[in-house]
């Protein structure tokens, strides 16, 4: 069998002599050129990127598999997108990733890729960059931190810094208590160990079938870790030799079953942008509406924070999303393919048990009865906007109250806890400019913290609206996603303290009690903002980054390019 390498290493004429040559500068011996299987290990390592910080460990145990199978391993890094450290926003930069994961992989050498990810947007960035070239490929997650530990109890990395910071601020806890939680809160390597993005998307990768049963929640030290990577290193140079390329995996089937198991973990938010851009890329159709018909009416079955008590630990102890994939058979696309060669259906006809039902509910006795992310459409976001029901407070669900509105970022950061701020616990806090090009890079700073004022008095939700986004650690009545987005003129940019706003969940509704004839006057005098850049790669994404509701990809990426490269390099 010849495969994808072949046309670097096989030739017998000047350049298979350059291909060759200059790889065995590192030691590499004749055999491994030999026609076997060429593995690319895409490795989001980066000492920056904390949450990734230990895949060079786990790429050693891919490495291992691979050779075992009979495969030919390289690895390679690409930009790595640390969410704790990278500003303004590393979403910002997801799509420049995925152009270097695309543009790695289809100029190289490799008949198939073991994506090595972790923090949020490594994981999206990557599996819409192989996506657009569509070769075997599999995901091996970090995994998630061990639990928080502090003052005698679990806390959660993300749920536990919105919950101390409150507490801060109104003088519940010192400085000292606060700064020892930080030690307290991340002590293994590995990921958010919280339902949050990193940890949402790992179970994104297991329910669309791209990585091996069972392999989305064992923690980053679980010695479990390096067999599930040394088992995707065997797995991947089997898929090679099937042919098992990613568009047989990415139906829209697998895009369904996502979408259900979202709902049933209680996932971030951010699920939707990023699974929508993947499927645009692999040539899927997914628009926002599918999230609300298909997921919208699934029940959470995971009790874990921040919709919940427990953390990933207590999951993956508990069975896992194995777990979660038989509650949910009754609903889901059993028949989808995953990445072992296997259905669904046949992945958990083998032995899965629940170990502890108070980490994962019965299909039939869930936490909640309804827990998908609801699509909001009204006024106030034509295109639509999103809201997380169980990470929102019931009786805010239909709330109509008075707008108190900022600007931006920086007029939140300045007035926020101004004693003399107009803004009562009825109020509807409205945030503007945070949105793909107004921030830009959409920003996880929609679940704003509540005023100091309002925090005293013990206040502890409020419905707060924006075009960003919020960590999937977070929590509260927050609306998010808005589009269009305000920096491009849609009625967002139009809301003036005192508006009436009117949220209605359970009616899929956001509203802005303006007449359309006010609506139109306020827009003649509306003028859009300089761009954020006249430069470089923030100029290129202002200028051609789609809306939320497209998953804010570049529209000149959306779709692929295949793996053929036509011409040498010499």
């Amino acid at each position: 069998m010849s495969y994808r390498s072949s046309e670097w290493f096989g030739k017998k004429d000047k350049m298979g002599f350059i291909y060759r040559s200059w790889m065995k500068n590192q030691g590499i011996p004749e055999d491994l050129f030999d026609g076997r299987p060429v593995i690319g290990i895409c490795n989001t390592w980066s000492e920056l990127t904390p949450c990734n910080a230990h895949l060079r460990d786990i790429a050693e145990w891919v490495k291992r598999g691979v050779y075992e199978a009979g495969g030919f391993p390289l690895e390679f890094p690409i930009m790595s997108l640390g969410e704790t450290l990278l500003k303004p926003t590393a979403m910002l930069f997801r799509n420049l990733a995925s152009m270097d994961a695309e543009e790695s992989i289809r100029g190289n050498p490799l008949d198939g890729i073991v994506l090595l990810t972790g923090c949020d947007k490594t994981t999206p960035s990557t599996l819409m960059g192989a996506a657009s070239v569509d070769l075997p490929t599999l995901v091996v997650p970090g995994g998630p931190m061990l639990n928080g530990k502090y003052q005698g109890r679990d806390i959660g990395s993300g749920t536990a810094v919105w919950q101390l910071t409150d507490e801060l601020k109104v003088g519940k806890i010192s400085y000292d208590e606060y700064a020892h939680a930080e030690s307290c809160m991340s002590r293994s390597p590995g990921h958010c160990m919280t339902m949050g993005t990193a940890s949402t998307m790992a179970c994104m990768a297991e329910s669309l079938g791209m990585t091996l049963p069972g392999g989305a929640a064992i923690p980053a030290v679980d010695s479990r870790r390096k067999v599930l990577a040394q088992l995707s290193g065997r797995r991947i140079v089997q898929m090679v030799r099937e042919d098992l390329k990613m568009s047989k995996i990415l139906t829209r089937e697998a895009f369904e079953n996502a979408i259900m198991v979202n709902a049933a973990i209680g996932g971030s938010s951010n699920f939707i942008i990023h699974l929508t851009a993947i499927a645009g890329r692999i040539g899927v159709a997914l628009n926002l509406e599918d999230f609300d018909t298909v997921g919208s009416k699934v029940p959470l079955l995971l009790n874990l924070m921040p919709s919940g008590k427990f953390l990933m630990e207590d999951f993956y102890y508990a069975g896992g999303l194995p777990v979660i994939l038989q509650e949910l058979q009754s609903v889901l696309h059993l028949d989808a393919l995953t990445v072992n060669g296997k259905t669904h259906r046949e992945n958990i006809a083998e032995r899965v048990v629940c170990h502890n039902t108070q980490v994962i509910a019965e299909y039939d006795n869930p936490i909640i009865r309804e827990a998908g992310i609801v699509v909001l459409k009204g006024n106030l976001a034509l295109n639509g906007a999103v809201i997380k029901p169980s990470a929102a407070t019931p009786a805010l669900m239909k709330h109509r109250g008075r707008a108190v509105v900022f600007e931006n970022i920086e007029d939140y950061h300045h007035r926020i806890d101004d004693p003399d701020l107009d803004i009562d616990e009825s109020c509807v806090m409205v945030l503007k400019s945070v949105g793909p090009v107004g921030y830009p890079g959409m920003p996880e700073v929609g679940n704003m913290v509540l005023p100091k004022k309002l925090l005293d008095k013990g206040i502890t939700d409020m419905v707060r609206i924006s075009d960003g986004r919020m960590s999937g650690t977070a929590y509260g009545t927050v609306v998010l996603h808005v589009s269009p987005e305000s920096a491009i003129g849609g009625n967002l940019a139009l809301v003036e303290n005192g508006d009436l706003v009117e949220l209605d969940v359970e009616a899929k509704k956001i509203h802005l009690d303006v007449s359309e004839e006010e609506l139109s006057r306020r827009r003649a005098h509306w003028k859009r903002s300089a761009p954020a850049a006249t430069r470089g790669y923030v100029n290129l994404y202002v200028n051609h980054v789609q809306q939320a509701d497209k998953g804010a990809d570049l529209d000149f990426l959306v779709g692929k390019s295949g793996s053929r490269v036509l011409r040498d390099s010499h």
